[in-house]
């Protein structure tokens, strides 16, 4: 039988290998510290747009961690009113989504508010608006009640990867945590967020949505270490690419002792990964802004520019004059008479797709 981290004494006082860590930790503040100075160029309209899509990425990519897959217009269009920023013709968002949003802006836009029990049991609250995971009533809004394993593989094959502290300990467990986490430490803000996200997991002190709590709290701590109250990396959509070895070395750690080096040279180097992919999100952000530069005068209509956007941004599939109807809601010629519009302005192109259905795309 397994023994795990927290049955040790003085589990929470944890111990790594300076030698091990430091260049890298040396490494990940200077690329944050080049990524901020190259955000500040940008200006206040593509920083708020840079900030958007990251925290869109950031939503969609931590609950599909847990295997839920969000609508990512949904997610833009809550984040977006959320902010203030430009809502014209984005979908509604449902109660979930809208939840989901409000805790991960709470805790990236709040930073400089203290955690306590309340606050956690809110965010809990906003993921689980009608009490259940699924089609299983759950404890909401409080500590669990019951016993937590992390287990997978199929009826009679499972495995278990985890079991949590017993129910009875949790209140001790959390108070010891939410006291570390708002106290000023001489630790590195980094290495403090590593140190949160396995810590908070280990507790596991929730019936479900341990991650994405865990994954907010991280986020709020590395918006302190980065000096700004926005995202403009997504460590969510890092772990996402690196699931296997994520849950690979949490399992390994969660059975070993209070020497997490191994955890913190993974944490740091996914961290690194992450903050080079926000290359991607910022050089989208300033293409968007060009391409608008050069076509706004082209756009005739409300329909266009929706349409053109969604094009930029999330578009799934090729579009059609058929796809364009349904998602404007337009008679088929009206449709075809917008996209006929664009592609003879040269916004739009026809795709060599080779079809039955002539498709369309940006020509950028």
């Amino acid at each position: 039988m397994a023994v795990y981290i927290y049955e040790r004494h003085n589990w929470t006082n944890f111990q790594w290998e300076d030698e091990k860590i430091l260049n890298l930790l040396s490494e990940v503040r200077h690329l944050q510290g080049k990524l901020i100075g190259k955000v500040e160029l940008l200006g206040f309209e593509l920083k708020d747009e840079a900030n958007l899509e990251t925290l869109i990425q950031d939503v969609v990519q931590s609950s599909e961690i847990e295997g839920e897959t969000l609508n990512p217009e949904q997610v833009r269009s809550s984040i977006a009113t959320r902010l203030g920023l430009d809502n014209l013709g984005l979908v509604n968002s449902d109660r979930h989504i809208d939840g989901v949003v409000e805790m991960m802006l709470d805790a990236t836009q709040n930073t400089d508010k203290t955690i306590g029990k309340e606050r956690l049991f809110g965010w809990h609250g906003a993921l689980f608006p009608i009490g259940r995971s699924g089609l299983y009533k759950i404890d909401v809004a409080q500590w669990r009640s019951g016993d937590m394993q992390v287990v997978s593989g199929g009826m009679g094959k499972e495995v278990v990867h985890f079991e949590a502290p017993r129910a009875e300990r949790l209140e001790e467990e959390m108070t010891s945590f939410i006291g570390w986490f708002n106290a000023e430490s001489d630790i590195d803000p980094v290495l403090k967020a590593a140190i949160v996200h396995l810590w908070f997991v280990t507790i596991h002190p929730f019936d479900d949505g341990n991650g994405r709590i865990a994954r907010a709290l991280t986020d709020m701590q590395l918006s302190k270490a980065d000096g700004v109250n926005q995202r403009f990396y997504s460590m969510s959509a890092q772990v996402k690419q690196m699931h296997k070895e994520y849950y690979a070395i949490l399992e390994k750690t969660q059975k070993g002792d209070s020497d997490i080096t191994n955890w913190v040279v993974w944490f740091l180097n996914c961290l690194k990964e992450a903050i080079i992919a926000s290359n991607t999100i910022i050089g989208k952000v300033v293409r968007k802004h060009h391409f608008w530069m050069q076509n706004n005068i082209n756009v005739s209509n409300e329909r266009q520019q929706t349409m053109l956007n969604r094009l930029i941004d999330n578009f799934e599939g090729n579009l059609t004059s058929s796809k364009w109807a349904k998602m404007t809601k337009v008679s088929a010629d009206t449709a075809l008479r917008d996209i006929t519009d664009l592609v003879n302005k040269g916004v739009l192109i026809k795709a060599d797709s080779g079809g039955r259905s002539t498709n369309y795309e940006l020509n950028w």
